[in-house]
């Protein structure tokens, strides 16, 4: 096996891990490199066509915010490879790694693990019934209708109320479907007050609060959800789709594997040279979030 030697050593080409290696780079860490096992590096962003990301003054879409990452990290000097999987330790500052030109291991000085979050899919949340196809999370909806222009289907209920559920929801009409209910156990919207009224009142969305789906029905295809009011009063929605969206965990496999303790607020770990950051540390965090906890991060890993 291969084995190379960087000074800083990146795992995770989201907006956290970019935004780090921009700095680091910039600010002469020495040769730094960020590893992705996505093909294209840009993490979330990068699946969501929507509008939000960037600044107010300079608004993007996420393929054009996760595009503006990607070049500063390069501009800087940072080298960024993809279809990289990082797969365990092979020493307190190295990784076993494999990729296109086969398994190598990297030794660093610094290690920085930006490995994101994931929202929790329906096994996860412990949901019965049957097992048809048309269930997404959203990360998953938005891959498929915006990267891979995939048709979902006409009818959708959308699990969750916030922000990122209501960007769902614009997806799910982006793709030509209807939004029949959003569904939360909430007893109130989690996003801002404008958000949730443009969503019941100009698209006449029903937001079911104080709400969980109880079950998934139909065998091949979804047919419906079976929804439980916190009264034990139950209903059916007949939908195609369903978008389980929220409820964000950790990414923290490779760090689990280091039988690694994270501290969230100092962005270290507890192996001396592994820092961590973004939705690692804080899942669900926003994009903007993200790259703001790289920066800070990079600001502890200069030498």
């Amino acid at each position: 096996m291969t084995v190379r030697q960087v000074d800083v050593l990146v795992v995770g080409a989201g907006p956290a891990g970019l935004s780090a290696a921009a700095r680091l780079a910039a600010s002469g860490a020495g040769r730094v490199e960020v590893l992705d096992r996505e093909q294209r590096a840009g993490g979330v962003p990068r699946h969501c066509a929507h509008g939000g990301f960037g600044s107010w003054r300079r608004p993007l879409t996420g393929p054009a915010y996760a595009r503006r990452l990607v070049e500063a990290a390069l501009r800087a000097g940072a080298v960024v490879r993809t279809g990289v999987t990082a797969l365990d330790w092979a020493g307190p500052l190295a990784l076993n790694t494999v990729g296109p030109g086969g398994p190598e291991t990297i030794e660093a000085r610094a290690i920085l693990l930006a490995t994101g979050a994931r929202e929790r899919p329906r096994a996860a949340r412990l949901v019965p019934g049957t097992r048809p196809a048309g269930v997404h999370t959203s990360g998953e909806l938005q891959q498929a209708v915006h990267l891979f222009g995939q048709r979902i289907g006409t009818r959708a209920v959308v699990v969750g109320a916030e922000p990122v559920s209501y960007r769902a929801a614009d997806t799910v009409r982006a793709a030509g479907a209807q939004v029949v209910a959003m569904v939360t156990e909430a007893e109130r919207s989690q996003a801002s007050l404008a958000r949730a009224q443009d969503a019941r009142l100009r698209r006449r969305v029903p937001l079911l609060l104080g709400t969980t789906v109880a079950e998934l029905l139909g065998h091949g295809s979804l047919s419906g959800v079976r929804v439980r009011r916190r009264d034990g009063r139950t209903a059916v929605l007949a939908c195609d789709t369903v978008v389980f969206t929220g409820d964000f965990v950790a990414e923290h496999e490779l760090a689990r594997r280091g039988g690694l303790t994270l501290d969230p607020d100092a962005q270290r770990t507890s192996q001396p040279g592994v820092f961590a950051a973004g939705g690692l540390t804080h899942p669900g965090e926003s994009a903007a979030g993200a790259a703001r906890a790289g920066a800070r991060v990079a600001a502890l890993m200069r030498p």
